[in-house]
Parts: structure tokens; sequence; C-alpha cells
């Protein structure tokens, strides 16, 4: 889906949402129902931050690749006592 800018006379701009290739010239207002003419404006790009850009790097490498781990790393302990919803469920 692209997001086409229309804008009319009375109103002012609006956004449409429609499937690409498909927007017409003209479209309802959805406030006043005039015909609103399509406006060509820039597309929205935008950049990412440096950290962002590294984490989702990361998150594309480990679908093929995921870390393994196999102990706890250091610094981080394991919890000693079990969540407490555990106690409830039925022992076998």
């Amino acid at each position: 889906m692209a997001t086409y800018e229309y804008r009319c006379g009375r109103c002012g701009s609006f956004d449409v949402k429609l499937p690409i290739g498909t927007a017409p010239d003209a479209w309802d207002c959805p406030v006043c129902a005039a015909a609103a003419r399509r406006v060509y404006s820039v597309p929205g790009l935008a950049r990412t931050s440096a950290a962002a850009a590294a984490l989702h790097t990361r998150e594309e490498r480990s679908r093929e690749a995921p870390d393994v781990v196999s102990e706890v790393p250091p610094g981080r302990t394991a919890p000693r006592q079990p969540h407490p919803a555990l106690s409830r469920l039925p022992r076998l």
C-alpha cells in the first residue's frame, strides 16, 4: 500500500492509502465530499541511527546463524527459586 496526498480547495490536504499504481487524479474529500486533486510530493524517507542499523543487521544475521548459548553468561546467575506459578502445576 502506498500513501497518496490529495488537496481539497475547501478543507486542505489529506492522505489516502491505496495499492501502488491505482491512485486516480481526483478523490472525494472525506470532509466535504468535493473533488480533491492529487498532489505530487516527495516520498517519506527516513534515516536510521548507526545503533539502530547495527541492531537491524544483527537481527537479520541471526536468522541464518543464530547465537547458541550453552551456559549462563558471566556476571549473571541462574534463578535459584522457581517461578511461583510452577508450584500450582499438576504433578505426574
